[in-house]
């Protein structure tokens, strides 16, 4: 473990973080309302503290290697979720605690959207864009976008996109050098964020609003900077904006680049998890719709169609927007929605959840142990897009999936002995853990309400769910810190 590169790298990132904070002091100067003062103090405190972690090692020659990453991805973002709160510490407005800063602070950068700040219609612009960024920021992983900025990074930096990137396919690359790779995901993130800001726009938000939104969109992230989320603009045309790009969001940002690069729509119906993707969103919306209509719910179709669907592809890509209170619904309804939340977006997306090609993997490796029971002495690969699946990543998935339930399982237990209904701890530990964000019962509008534990509980859910499991647990290995 070389320590030295360790902090070298920490110490920059922390550095080009501390950068962040200017912009909602741009907001606040235009709009007039609220102190800048807050985001100065933060910009400040995280840049000394960068360039004291920086500076005394910054001559170290060390390589990043594969471990060097897991402890950069983890350290920066426990480090970088402590930092952000700063703001919110800072505030005068909302006033609120150290614990309920972290955890908002946590639930922006991993695009969970769990809030516990309540009012946010009487919030300064200042804090409300800084909210918005913190889950644009967080959503293709801060990590892999200083990578692009970060020539130091060339040599070891596989390492650290590894550690960060979703999905159990990791070493998929997009160009030659991790550098242009970056680059590739940062420039399509961009331009997918411009586009969705200018379709909210001329849809008849403010330019605040349609800015705010569409980092929270592509990011999906779900925070909203109003109460009533995307309700409060009450307009069928908006919400199917968000819909659009929530789905591509949700999507594979290697296949996007595919298809820019190629100029070929049709490389997204080649992918088996682009399409297995569409039957599962399709599905869900078509029985919530269903559901919502003869259990008059919604008494016309338009209705049930438009909340259905908007609340389906929300949900099922963990983004959390809301334009009508789901956790009132019929039981089968509320349960359904969450249950897609843990399937979630695709791999190399920005959606949280185990994600679809997972899930997929799952099924053909079930299917092909029921064709052994026929075919005992076969040889039966498992397949996706007509290409085999080498063992070893159906093992780690398997794997994966193993821990996923075994952490659920611990938190939900730790979580309903701080003093909560079953209900509401079983969902907010799958928000949090899927992070989507809004949960069922007491935790369905906020998580204002929950105890400091259960809050901290919900921190680690985050974390874990944005690091896929793997890379943080890894830490706890005891091998790992062998040399």
């Amino acid at each position: 473990m070389k320590f030295t590169v360790v902090r070298k790298v920490l110490g920059l990132l922390l550095t080009v973080f501390s950068f962040t904070m200017l912009p909602p002091v741009v907001v606040a100067f235009i709009y007039q309302e609220g102190s800048p003062v807050p985001f100065l103090i933060a910009f400040a405190i995280i840049l000394c503290a960068g360039l004291a972690i920086f500076f005394p090692v910054r001559r170290s020659r060390h390589v990043l290697r594969l471990r060097d990453g897991f402890l950069v991805v983890v350290l920066f973002w426990t480090s970088l979720g402590l930092a952000g709160a700063l703001p919110f510490l800072l505030a005068p407005h909302p006033a609120i605690s150290a614990t309920d800063a972290v955890f908002e602070s946590l639930s922006g950068l991993t695009t969970t959207g769990a809030t516990v700040i309540l009012g946010l219609d009487d919030l300064p612009k200042s804090i409300l864009f800084y909210r918005q960024q913190l889950q644009w920021l967080g959503g293709m992983g801060i990590i892999v976008l200083a990578v692009a900025v970060l020539p130091m990074l060339g040599i070891g930096g596989m390492q650290l996109y590894r550690a960060e990137m979703p999905g159990p396919m990791k070493d998929s690359k997009l160009t030659p050098r991790i550098t242009e790779t970056a680059k590739a995901l940062w420039y399509i993130y961009l331009w997918m964020t411009v586009a969705c800001a200018l379709a909210y726009w001329g849809a008849g938000m403010t330019l605040f609003d349609a800015i705010g939104h569409a980092f929270s969109t592509v990011a999906i992230g779900g925070f909203s900077t109003h109460d009533l989320s995307m309700g409060y603009f009450n307009s069928p045309l908006i919400e199917m904006i968000a819909v659009f790009f929530m789905l591509l969001a949700g999507m594979n940002f290697t296949l996007h680049f595919a298809v820019v690069r190629r100029q070929d729509l049709g490389l997204y119906f080649q992918d088996s998890e682009f399409r297995f993707y569409l039957l599962i969103m399709g599905t869900v919306t078509l029985v919530v719709t269903l559901a919502l209509y003869y259990t008059d719910t919604y008494v016309t179709w338009d209705d049930a169609l438009t909340k259905g669907l908007f609340q389906a592809v929300s949900i099922g890509t963990t983004t959390g927007f809301t334009t009508a209170e789901f956790y009132f619904w019929p039981p089968f309804l509320e349960i359904l929605l969450l249950f897609a939340s843990f399937i979630g977006g695709c791999a190399g997306s920005t959606g949280g959840g185990i994600k679809v090609i997972r899930f997929l993997l799952l099924i053909k490796q079930g299917m092909r142990e029921i064709d052994r029971l026929i075919h005992p002495n076969a040889q039966l690969p498992v397949r996706i897009g007509g290409k085999s699946i080498d063992h070893r990543v159906v093992d780690a998935v398997w794997g994966f999936f193993s821990l996923y339930v075994a952490c659920f399982i611990l938190m939900y237990l730790m979580l309903a002995a701080t003093g909560l209904d079953l209900l509401t701890a079983f969902s907010a530990v799958a928000a949090c853990i899927n992070n989507l964000g809004p949960g069922l019962s007491q935790v369905g509008a906020h998580y204002a309400d929950l105890y400091d534990p259960a809050k901290w509980i919900l921190c680690f859910a985050m974390l874990l769910g944005r690091l896929e499991i793997f890379t943080l647990l890894v830490l706890l290995s005891p091998t790992f810190w062998q040399r």
